[in-house]
């Protein structure tokens, strides 16, 4: 099986309720947004809801970077890509990239470091074979694209 290099696996249209006082999308509903497209990425590599159920697992996310590049406005077509970045047997490290789906413009990007959970525990666990086996087909796939700009990107100052 070919794997796309990024990943598209999640479409939304901005909600009126996503709309602040300025006109535009608030802060919040990008990071619901972006959550929904993590969803789609969990279905993927096989951590859906029911896998996770029968096996005591889930995933938290660890840290969190989003950046806003363009405003969206009610109405706008959005699609997001997704690229893993590197994983281990316990956590995984992944990008996303919202787009006007229409205009085609960047409008925001996310990254993710998320641990994979056993709810005996509520502690960091490996994954299971059949998961990480997926992240390595992937991982082979999405190595072969540029990181994308922006990842790792640490806050701070610029010192002039």
């Amino acid at each position: 099986m070919t794997i796309p290099a990024p990943l598209s696996l999640h479409t939304e249209t901005v909600r009126p309720e996503w709309i602040d006082y300025n006109g535009h999308m608030n802060v919040a509903y990008y990071v619901l947004a972006f959550d929904f497209a993590t969803d789609a990425f969990l279905d993927y590599i096989g951590l859906d809801h029911g896998y996770k159920a029968k096996a005591g697992v889930t995933t938290f996310v660890g840290d969190m970077n989003v950046t806003y590049v363009q405003e969206v406005v009610e109405g706008a077509p959005l699609r997001f890509t997704t690229q893993l970045l590197e994983f281990d047997a316990k956590k995984f490290r992944y990008f996303h990239s919202m787009y006007h789906a229409e205009e085609g413009f960047l409008a925001a990007t996310n990254e993710l470091l998320s641990l994979h959970i056993d709810l005996k525990t509520r502690r960091v666990g490996e994954m299971a074979p059949v998961i990480l086996d997926r992240l390595q087909a992937i991982q082979e796939s999405h190595s072969k694209i540029e990181i994308p700009q922006g990842a790792g990107r640490v806050l701070g100052l610029r010192r002039t």
